[in-house]
């Protein structure tokens, strides 16, 4: 997927959490208190509460809500036991479509989900309908003004990544799924502000379609978000 299309996909992004910014951060923590209970408090050691802690900071949530989310996971009070949990489906124009969740009833979140799909001219999917269109790969975007293309180069190969893509807006670093967060954690040591990190679903391939069916995917996509269980929504919809 070129890099100007994940940069016009993170753009739209920050735009909705800037919107509604109480339920990302609703959403947030719901991923340290998951990881935490998983993984233990020590981010040291939890790889996956470290990167929960990173985004909870990109997103701005203050320190004390983070500590309280740890807090919450080690001790295993939450009220429900939230599980991740993966639903695939169809846009229109045929626009395969990865919703992440993390979910404490499925018998609750799946009927809502497939009501999205189906009041926004989709389908949903049975499991792995399109995840064979779909590779797992880490990618971060640093703004231009962050930091070298040299120094920027050096440190992300060195770190572990696959490839170091430059653009008008700055440079798209790609890395294995395996590698992101070393590599993740080397831009923090290195302290590069990083505009945006994840482990992404990127398509194998993109599907072009006309502007008031992009319009009709958005809505989709943007509807889907909204609903409290979600966590992130991956497509293959070419954005060129």
């Amino acid at each position: 997927m070129a890099g100007h299309s994940v940069w016009k996909n993170i753009k739209h992004r920050k735009a909705a959490v800037d919107a509604k910014r109480g339920k990302i951060w609703s959403k947030l923590s719901r991923a340290v208190i998951v990881a935490a209970r998983t993984g233990g408090v020590d981010p040291k050691f939890n790889s996956a509460l470290r990167l929960a802690i990173l985004d909870a900071k990109a997103g701005n949530m203050p320190r004390d809500t983070i500590e309280k989310a740890v807090k919450k996971g080690a001790g295993g009070l939450e009220s429900e036991r939230y599980e991740p949990t993966r639903y695939e489906g169809f846009g229109p124009g045929g626009v395969a479509l990865v919703v992440e969740a993390l979910v404490a009833n499925t018998n609750r979140t799946a009927p809502e989900i497939r009501t999205i799909f189906d009041k926004n001219e989709g389908k949903i999917g049975v499991p792995n309908s399109v995840m064979f269109g779909f590779v797992q790969r880490g990618i971060l975007l640093i703004v231009r003004n962050a930091t070298t293309e040299d120094a920027l180069m050096e440190i992300a190969l060195a770190a572990g990544a696959d490839d170091v893509l430059s653009s008008e807006e700055g440079w798209q670093i790609t890395t294995s799924a395996a590698a992101f967060g070393a590599v993740r954690e080397a831009m923090e040591a290195a302290k590069i502000a990083v505009e945006s990190a994840q482990i992404e679903y990127v398509p194998l391939n993109t599907v072009s379609v006309d502007q008031a069916t992009i319009q009709t995917v958005e809505k989709l996509v943007e509807a889907l978000e909204d609903h409290d269980d979600v966590q992130r929504v991956h497509t293959n919809l070419s954005m060129d």
